[in-house]
């Protein structure tokens, strides 16, 4: 319970803290674009790694201070990965928020396209679950093996289709 209190409280303080810092600064540049790229795509492949924390600071400040993007986070998506307490899978829970930013950074003309961004943001993060499994087999979660399935059956469109109605 004091998880989902401090989880919101966190979501929270972004909301309000995102306009904020936006207003300080320009628009982001094609370097940190690429950078972010960069840094998401490290962050599916090494979620565990030792420049993990650092890439997921930079990504998080870097969002929440450029006012040309936004990233709508959601966690519909992954309820039930809420409740695990497995800590392996503190980066799977925010990586879907990184992915869709490299995705609309690489994708500008589907940036607006919801379904194309939130699956794109859900994929990125089986990647890194999967990455993490290879390193620690014990951190496996049934609803994660199921969205792996899922989209191993062409079926993870479908899911995001009928579950980002509970996504603001």
């Amino acid at each position: 319970m004091a998880r989902r209190v401090l989880r919101m409280l966190v979501v929270a303080v972004l909301v309000v803290a995102i306009p904020v810092a936006a207003q300080k600064r320009g628009p982001s540049t094609p370097e940190a674009r690429a950078k972010a790229v960069q840094l998401v795509r490290q962050l599916e492949t090494d979620p565990l790694g030792k420049s993990a924390k650092d890439a997921r600071n930079w990504l998080t400040l870097w969002l929440i201070e450029i006012p040309d993007m936004t990233v709508d986070f959601c966690t519909t998506f992954f309820a039930p990965l809420y409740e695990s307490k497995k800590d392996a899978l503190n980066g799977v829970r925010i990586q879907p928020m990184y992915s869709q930013a490299a995705f609309m950074i690489e994708n500008p003309e589907k940036a607006q396209d919801r379904l194309e961004v939130f699956t794109a943001g859900l994929e990125g993060a089986l990647k890194a679950y999967e990455a993490i499994l290879k390193e620690k087999p014990k951190a496996r979660a049934a609803f994660l093996d199921d969205l792996i399935a899922k989209r191993d059956r062409g079926e993870l469109r479908d899911y995001v289709r009928q579950t980002m109605s509970g996504c603001k």
